[in-house]
């Protein structure tokens, strides 16, 4: 269902009136595979709140499913740019497309790479407006209506606070305290992905907003501990299993829980200060991050977390099988290897 709901308004976007133009319409062809599969958790996680408050609409419930996995992709499109990637989990991205177009034609590499930045950047404003739209939609003839959009701008303002504090911090040749790490980390990912869309999907089956923010509070714990194993992930799993380089993290400077907790430990110090000088590689500062212990502490933190929430859960008095869902994504969490 929620995919049905994007490929209409993909559709809808592509014969917006007065939208004369073919590059336009390429555009929003190629962006239309950036919204193919996935995993849906942000659309589960409407769901699960939806249903614990006995909603029934369910083509309302997937049409804001679908406002928070579009939202997903277009800050995923700006996030590249961020990083100034294009390949993301193996696969190019809608930038490196506009990219190798430039490159046909002759431009210079460093022409050829700001045209796929751009592309990226203008996709991701495209998706940005749609994931507003279906959200107004998904919303228009609840009660609730007014909070639910509050609550999708206030996750887009957090994950753009949280970005850029994800960018000064790898500026910054000291380290960052965990608290601040921590804190971004919830900003940039947690609220849109976890407790934005259980506290939408609750106030759209009708709870009192005082309850879907509970929710919402539960859903920070797992989100955050969602990102803490992300950052494990990032740099000590199987970019087999994950799609994701092990580099990337060290080799940008990105502040992590895991660097974190090990500046603390001098042996990492030492090596991440002779790599940022050329003198040592990334395996160098990998092997330190781990005799530092940071990898078990961080996921020590992680499980905190994840029993934070749900401990919060059991206070909701949610039905069996709506706790069971929670108990399993917390499984998922801080089991899951990709």
């Amino acid at each position: 269902m929620v995919q049905r709901i994007l490929d209409a308004e993909q559709r809808a976007d592509r014969r917006a009136p007065g939208l004369n133009s073919r590059n336009y319409d390429l555009l929003c062809r190629r962006l239309a595979t950036t919204l193919d599969g996935g995993k849906r958790t942000r659309p589960h996680l409407v769901h699960v709140a939806f249903r614990a408050f006995g909603g029934r609409d369910t083509e309302a419930a997937a049409t804001l499913g679908a406002a928070f996995e579009m939202l997903h992709a277009a800050l995923l499109m700006h996030d590249d740019v961020i990083d100034r990637d294009f390949v993301r989990r193996g696969v190019p991205t809608l930038g490196a497309g506009y990219r190798d177009d430039a490159l046909t034609l002759g431009h210079t590499a460093e022409t050829a790479e700001h045209a796929g930045h751009s592309a990226s950047i203008i996709a991701g404003d495209i998706l940005l407006a749609g994931s507003i739209r279906l959200a107004a939609l998904a919303s228009a003839s609840s009660p609730n209506a007014r909070t639910i959009l509050d609550v999708v701008h206030s996750a887009l303002l957090a994950s753009a606070a949280g970005e850029l504090d994800d960018l000064v911090f790898s500026l910054s040749p000291a380290g960052t305290p965990e608290s601040e790490v921590l804190n971004m980390e919830r900003l940039k990912t947690a609220i849109y992905s976890f407790e934005a869309p259980l506290q939408a999907g609750a106030l759209l089956a009708g709870a009192p907003p005082h309850l879907a923010a509970r929710l919402g509070g539960l859903g920070r714990n797992l989100g955050t501990a969602y990102q803490i194993i992300d950052d494990v992930l990032g740099t000590f799993g199987d970019p087999e299993e994950t799609g994701k380089s092990i580099d990337s993290d060290l080799r940008s400077g990105k502040r992590t829980v895991l660097t974190a907790q090990a500046e603390g430990h001098q042996g990492f110090r030492q090596a991440r200060d002779a790599y940022s000088v050329g003198r040592s590689d990334l395996e160098s500062v990998r092997s330190a991050l781990a005799d530092s212990g940071a990898e078990p502490q961080a996921r020590a933190l992680a499980a905190q977390l994840v029993t934070s929430a749900l401990n919060e859960a059991r206070g909701l008095d949610l039905t069996p099988a709506v706790f069971g869902e929670f108990a399993a994504i917390g499984d998922h969490v801080l089991n899951r290897k990709k």
